[in-house]
């Protein structure tokens, strides 16, 4: 669906007036999230803290090998933290973006549903009063018509509590109103497999930790490696060391399990897409004979009218089979350390 999606957000977004009447797009709002994100400020400010000390502490002639090499390993940290909360406003972002773009689709699906169910319920009233129909026909349409009411009752509902989440993840302030744009498609998902799981060690904080531990472990080896360290004290550090890499081992695994199946689960959300795209071509076919064959008398009204929903249908499904695609993607993202939305910048 390539147009505007309009609601309201209990948010004033942080922009000259003028700005604010403009539609926010997906890119947009990752853009403004990573520069308003409190905890993605808070990294950022974690890693000057660091990089400060590191400075002091080379500058220090005095400085011991543990000290400059906890303070290396402090910064290195940092910089992954900021690099890995980077990801994950990303992927909240998308998240949220998403499920705001598909309730306003459920509840213009939703609308012509009722529309539709209430001619349907019409024509039930109509044949029960000509005996062509049963009163039990009139309560299957009503029921169906009650059930979507409902259904866009708790679609408008949700909409409130899914904007107040997605105005606090922008840093946005109450009280405007702006319209917000339908997700682009999502990119083709063109990085190979081994090329996301080569170099985990040096983009996932968890990875790096573990690789620090080992690191550390062998300075304390290397250390108490000599003729006046007791002989325990070698042995206890060779102790941290194994199970220090051991630790690393296990992580370096389940982070390259985890960057396959998300690999994979982008894959099945790519081709779901394609197959979301053929219903809507297969959907949009029939409506186009259906008018065709009501023009030439051979159908009612109702069964344009009927065509069209499943066209609408078939266009949510197109939608949703996008958002999942893009949130596979985020996903994918923060698995494997490295953008592949294209959302991220620099």
């Amino acid at each position: 669906m390539n147009r505007t999606l309009a609601f309201t957000l209990t948010a004033a977004l942080l922009a000259a007036p003028a700005s604010a009447q403009s539609a926010l797009t997906l890119p947009g709002a990752v853009t403004r999230a990573l520069n308003a994100n409190a905890d993605l400020v808070t990294a950022a400010a974690n890693l000057r803290k660091a990089q400060a000390t590191l400075s002091s502490k080379q500058a220090d002639p005095t400085t011991l090998i543990l000290d400059l090499t906890a303070a290396q390993q402090d910064v290195a940290r940092a910089q992954a933290t900021v690099a890995g909360t980077r990801l994950n406003v990303l992927q909240t972002v998308v998240t949220q973006y998403t499920a705001l773009a598909e309730t306003n689709a459920r509840i213009e699906l939703n609308t012509a549903q009722i529309n539709l169910d209430t001619k349907n319920v019409q024509i039930a009233q109509a044949r029960l009063r000509a005996r062509s129909g049963t009163a039990l026909d009139v309560t299957r349409a009503q029921n169906t018509l009650d059930q979507d009411r409902q259904e866009l009752a708790n679609a408008r509902a949700s909409l409130g509590v899914q904007s107040a989440q997605f105005a606090k993840t922008l840093g946005l302030n109450a009280g405007a109103t702006f319209t917000l744009a339908a997700a682009p498609a999502a990119p083709a998902l063109n990085t190979r497999l081994d090329a996301l799981q080569t170099g985990l060690d040096s983009r996932l904080s968890s990875l790096i930790g573990a690789g620090q531990a080992v690191q550390t472990a062998q300075l304390q080896v290397q250390l108490s490696n000599n003729d006046y360290t007791p002989r325990r004290t070698l042995e206890d550090a060779r102790t941290a060391l194994a199970n220090a890499e051991r630790d690393l081992d296990t992580a370096r695994a389940g982070a390259v399990t985890q960057v396959r199946d998300a690999y994979r689960t982008a894959q099945d959300a790519q081709e779901r897409v394609a197959l979301a795209r053929a219903t809507l071509r297969t959907q949009q076919t029939t409506l186009a004979q259906t008018q065709t064959r009501y023009r030439s008398g051979t159908v009612a009204q109702i069964d344009v009218q009927s065509a069209q929903v499943n066209v609408l249908n078939a266009q949510f499904g197109v939608t949703q089979a996008q958002h999942t695609l893009w949130k596979a993607l985020a996903a994918l993202s923060v698995a494997a350390g490295r953008d592949v939305t294209g959302l991220a910048g620099q």
